[in-house]
């Protein structure tokens, strides 16, 4: 009888030291919050910005214009939304449900606006500022338009999988599972 005591009194021992220890497990992967907007990847873009506005009747002579706009994209995910119920330890396992990446800037500095190319006719007036200022931000919408085809935001989630992954190893977790809804990366 004294010994089942004991024994039963050791297990719950057992049973709570093994949750201290997923608890500060936990706590140890729950810190991903605190970086916030991880950038995991960022791309620079050039885009071509072309207009002319000769197809006007009572305008004489053509009005043409060739600019290059670079832009830097940068994308990664945002740790901060990570909440407790994403995380799943089981011993030196873990499964972890990480939300989908997203564009974090896109900027385009005025400097990175340069015309190549201006062609005025003789009766006709330059491009005014607000005019070129109008074609940047054409081109600003154009370069975000095309962020689906350039496939930088599954290379932001590969990104941020890889540097994650590489965190809860260090944690000393041995089977790492990192989800991104329906994209998933597994770590044998």
């Amino acid at each position: 009888m004294f010994l089942k005591k004991y024994a039963a009194a050791f297990m719950l021992l057992v049973l709570l030291a093994g949750c201290n220890k997923k608890e500060k497990q936990l706590q140890q992967v729950m810190a991903l919050q605190q970086m916030n907007d991880l950038a995991t990847v960022e791309y620079v873009v050039t885009k071509i910005i072309k207009a002319n506005d000769n197809t006007s009747w009572y305008k004489i002579g053509d009005r043409k214009i060739l600019m290059s706009c670079k832009a830097t994209l940068t994308a990664g995910i945002d740790l901060s939304a990570l909440k407790s119920n994403n995380i799943n330890i089981e011993g030196k396992n873990i499964t972890l449900t990480l939300p989908h990446s997203k564009i974090i800037t896109v900027n385009i500095k005025p400097e990175d606006i340069v015309e190549e190319y201006e062609e005025v006719g003789a009766l006709r007036q330059t491009f005014t500022g607000e005019e070129r200022n109008a074609l940047a931000v054409q081109a600003e919408n154009q370069v975000k338009a095309s962020i689906a085809d350039l496939g930088i935001l599954q290379t932001a989630e590969t990104n941020a999988a890889l540097f994650v992954n590489n965190f809860l190893h260090r944690l000393g977790f041995e089977k790492i599972m990192i989800h991104f809804d329906t994209i998933t990366t597994t770590n044998n």
